[in-house]
């Protein structure tokens, strides 16, 4: 038979802070879900951090019997409640962004993100797909942010689920600012067609895309993420300004100071819970900050089976290949320099795809004809 089950989607601020005191806030809005009679309660992605792109991120990363996946299985058991939440969980000589789920008998399931978004590529890597927890609840199928954005992951889970659970905590990077030490600032409108063809995506992907993901699916879904402003360094900056430069010369005049380059955004608004019809049933405002939301869900006695052809995905090529290739490759570096020297081990070769050298390739050929120009016309000055 069919059964109702209540849950509670937490947004938290998605501004660091030291992880006793982020844990101590996600106390009280479990506690407080709890007592809503929610039976799952999902925290955003990096709820114990908060969301930056900083080298004290490899020293924050966690084992499995640190604090927080301590304090999230003491909870889950105390409070009688299934409970989910991602962190930079480290493994041996790597470090994964994984959401662990608990269930009050104290069991646990992992999902390790398997595309990080660009410049997290610095800080984590990525994991290998889909993971169905068969709780008492029902089958849940596990994504973290940006996977949203991949089809073929929403289709690993097919006729296997009863409900869909996304932790995220998404900075609007379709609208960024982008902050030079000469007090330059760079939006997408200064950087021409291309770039501006991205404006206003994240809220197709966060917010249409789960939407119509869901109902493919047949079931309920539901997402939290971070609220507030972030402003935060970018891990290898003079080569992020110089793969932008491919699609917006006239960036090259600031490749000098592009080593000290910041983002800034506002967050996604996409807290919220959806019915199996793909139709919101609670949602949280970027406007209200740090809370949740509660929503009773109908799960079918069988994982439904997807009637018809599944919704393209809502992320443009363009951001797809700057966000799984350009990016993160140019993140690397910075992983690795990272885990050395926080944890002074090794980590093992990445391994990209072939097309990916491709693109990389494309990519610099392009980037180093742009430098060479800049290079000849300097040297004619002189």
């Amino acid at each position: 038979m069919p059964k109702t089950i209540n849950i509670a989607a937490v947004q938290m601020d998605a501004a660091p802070a030291p992880t006793d005191e982020r844990l101590e806030r996600a106390e009280l809005l479990v506690t407080a879900a709890a007592q809503t009679d929610a039976q799952l309660v999902l925290l955003p992605e990096l709820f114990n951090t908060g969301y930056a792109y900083s080298d004290a991120n490899h020293e924050l990363a966690e084992t499995l019997d640190g604090p927080t996946a301590s304090w999230m299985e003491d909870a889950a058991i105390r409070l009688n409640v299934h409970l989910a939440g991602s962190l930079m969980v480290r493994e041996r000589s790597e470090i994964y962004n994984a959401m662990l789920l608990f269930a009050p008998d104290g069991r646990m399931w992992r999902y390790d993100k398997t595309y990080p978004w660009g410049w997290e590529r610095g800080y984590f890597r990525g994991g290998d797909g889909p993971v169905v927890a068969d709780t008492d609840l029902g089958r849940i199928g596990m994504l973290v942010c940006w996977d949203v954005g991949h089809t073929h992951l929403w289709r690993a889970y097919a006729g296997r689920v009863d409900l869909m659970v996304i932790a995220g905590c998404p900075p609007d990077f379709s609208n960024p600012t982008f902050h030079l030490p000469s007090g330059v600032q760079l939006t997408y409108d200064d950087l021409g067609p291309v770039f501006s063809s991205l404006k206003g995506e994240a809220s197709r992907v966060f917010g249409d895309m789960i939407d119509e993901q869901a109902a493919w699916l047949g079931v309920p879904a539901v997402n939290t993420v971070g609220s507030g402003h972030i402003c935060t360094p970018i891990p290898n900056g003079r080569g992020t300004l110089l793969a932008f430069a491919t699609m917006a010369p006239r960036l090259l005049k600031h490749l000098p100071h592009a080593g000290a380059l910041e983002v800034s955004a506002d967050m996604v608004d996409a807290c919220k819970i959806v019915g199996a019809d793909g139709q919101a049933l609670a949602a949280r405002s970027q406007a209200e900050g740090e809370g949740f939301v509660t929503a009773a869900v109908t799960l079918a006695d069988e994982p439904p089976q997807p009637s018809g052809e599944q919704p393209p995905t809502r992320a443009s090529l363009l951001s797809r290949l700057s966000s799984d290739v350009l990016l993160t490759t140019l993140a690397l570096p910075t992983y690795r320099r990272g885990v050395r020297r926080a944890w002074h081990c090794e980590v093992a070769p990445p391994r990209l795809p072939l097309w990916s050298w491709g693109v990389l390739v494309g990519v610099a050929a392009v980037a180093g004809f742009l430098l060479g120009i800049l290079i000849e016309r300097k040297r004619k000055t002189l």
